[in-house]
């Protein structure tokens, strides 16, 4: 069994940045980094960062289907996310994601970050700008526009921060 597993999903490249800056920061060499799209067996481990792309506000179900298949593991949950920088929309994911986590586990805690969008996304909302929700699109596109940079050296700073919040949690 490992100390630590970092599993993740990442379609656009920046949940995989966010889980190679906290595989690096763990401690010792009991610890593995594997994409859940991978066919190499996943392993057991004692502490699972599970990390995700955030979609309408949760995880994918091969992420939620995980979750509920852990038992008796201690579990911390990372993410990047396009829509951000919001603590209340990242407080409502942590809450959506951890219900998957079965009551005999112990949950440690999230760390969210924004991540870049795909280009289309930035498309998608001028498309469908219009007289009407020009205020609200134009809030999109100023926040496609911010999240460009992301996830930049500051978040994988705070991504550290939060490793070792997580296992001084799981030591008490």
């Amino acid at each position: 069994m490992l100390d630590y597993l970092v599993l993740y999903q990442s379609e656009s490249g920046n949940t995989k940045k966010i889980a190679a800056t906290i595989f690096a920061h763990l401690p010792g060499t009991s610890k593995d980094v594997i994409d859940i799209h991978t066919d190499k067996h996943i392993p057991e481990a004692k502490i699972y960062f599970i990390g995700f792309c955030v979609h309408r506000g949760t995880c994918s179900m091969e992420i939620s289907d995980f979750l509920s298949g852990l038992s008796q593991k201690q579990i911390a949950l990372f993410a990047t996310c396009g829509m951000g920088n919001s603590p209340d929309y990242y407080h409502t994911i942590e809450k959506n994601v951890s219900a998957w986590i079965e009551n005999d586990n112990r949950y440690l805690g999230a760390f969210l970050c924004q991540g870049k969008m795909p280009q289309k996304v930035r498309q998608k909302y001028e498309s469908m700008r219009t007289a009407e929700n020009a205020a609200q699109m134009d809030m999109f596109i100023h926040n496609f526009d911010e999240a460009l940079t992301h996830p930049d050296s500051l978040d994988e700073e705070h991504a550290k921060v939060f490793v070792n919040k997580m296992l001084e949690l799981a030591e008490a």
